[in-house]
């Protein structure tokens, strides 16, 4: 077990705290910098004041917040939550205590206090946990012929394709890998053949991996049904996303909101071809160019086994048709914001694009 950040080297203090005054997109920048999915807001004597954490982040983007606004500001919303007066614990705290306060309160990080309130380090689960495996089973949709990529299609399935000198399939895999998943579920179809002799049972890619091959095309959420029976979790990446998702975050946010399905949505803008016209009541106030901001459905999910009850075997199934179901029966099915490196290589324009940004994020 190793022990937690403390005390704060000047360091800590750079990557893992910030004013009062500053915006929240500093705040934003700095958890996807540190990677831990927290900063701690402190005062010019470094007494604790608040923490802004990746699910406040999401949370504010679900909510369409300003992230030019000061950190101050989100904080007095904050206090209005269930995600007011952050948990803290005495410096020197043993470190079994610590992490039996996080497992508790599902929580990642606890900031740590001296006898003046003055934040004198910081315990974080993933370095407090002996084993770090992220307890899903993660399944990568591979199947499909990549119609829209031919003639590169022709003699390779999509993700055989190379970003950089890897396949695609390869940086999804790595990028599950180095999130903590070990267990790997790969549904294939088309040349699925090329996609076993490349990553074999995984074991040079650091995972397990297994496949299931679909007799027939069985669309985007077809081939879950032949995982049923599955006791954990599963975490279900389409084939050709390449992103930087934290996923360790995403199944902290799935758990906090208590969700059967939590869908990945990812923030796109649509230019607007015409001058929106600004007004109130009958007055104009002005025309000014806009973009709509809208999430898409990124193709990534995570999902409680219960969910392939909703998933009838060897049929055809979408998995917006499964999100309408589970709608209709009153389930909880929440979106998750990514707002890391995400992008779709479906086209020869995002495949390009994808390449030209040296691989996956």
């Amino acid at each position: 077990m190793n022990p937690p950040r403390t005390p704060f080297s000047d360091e800590d203090f750079a990557r893992f705290t910030v004013a009062p005054g500053v915006p929240m997109a500093e705040a934003l920048r700095l958890i996807d910098a540190n990677g831990e999915g927290v900063v701690v807001v402190i005062d010019d004597d470094r007494r604790l004041v608040g923490i802004v954490t990746d699910g406040d982040i999401r949370r504010a983007i679900l909510a369409g917040a300003d992230f030019a606004e000061p950190v101050a500001r989100f904080l007095e919303r904050k206090s209005d939550t269930a995600w007011d007066h952050p948990l803290t614990a005495e410096l020197g705290t043993a470190h079994d205590q610590l992490l039996s306060l996080m497992s508790v309160r599902l929580i990642r990080h606890l900031p740590l206090v001296d006898d003046d309130g003055r934040l004198a380090g910081l315990a974080l689960k993933s370095e407090l946990e002996a084993e770090r495996e992220l307890p899903v089973s993660a399944v990568v949709m591979a199947g499909g012929f990549g119609a829209r990529l031919r003639p590169m299609t022709d003699a390779a399935p999509k993700p055989m394709l190379k970003i950089g000198d890897k396949p695609v399939i390869e940086h999804v895999v790595g990028q599950l890998r180095d999130s903590g998943v070990r267990d790997v579920c790969i549904t294939t179809h088309y040349r699925a053949d090329q996609i076993r002799d490349h990553l074999g049972d995984g074991t040079g890619h650091g995972v397990d991996v297994r496949y299931t091959f679909e007799e027939k095309p069985l669309g985007t959420a077809g081939a879950l049904a032949m995982l049923a029976g599955t006791q954990r979790p599963l975490l279900v990446v389409n084939g050709d996303v390449l992103t930087g998702v934290d996923y360790r975050a995403m199944l902290s946010f799935h758990r906090e909101q208590e969700a059967e399905l939590t869908v990945g949505v990812h923030r796109y803008a649509v230019p607007v071809p015409f001058g929106v016209v600004e007004a109130e009541g009958p007055r104009v106030r002005g025309i000014v160019e806009k973009e709509a901001s809208i999430f898409i459905n990124a193709g990534i999910y995570l999902l409680e086994p219960t969910v392939l009850d909703h998933i009838p075997s060897g049929e055809r199934i979408d998995m917006t048709e499964v999100i309408t179901k589970l709608v209709v029966a009153d389930a909880v099915v929440v979106s998750f914001p990514i707002h890391e490196d995400w992008i779709d290589i479906g086209t020869v324009e995002d495949f390009a694009r994808a390449g030209a940004g040296a691989g996956a994020p």
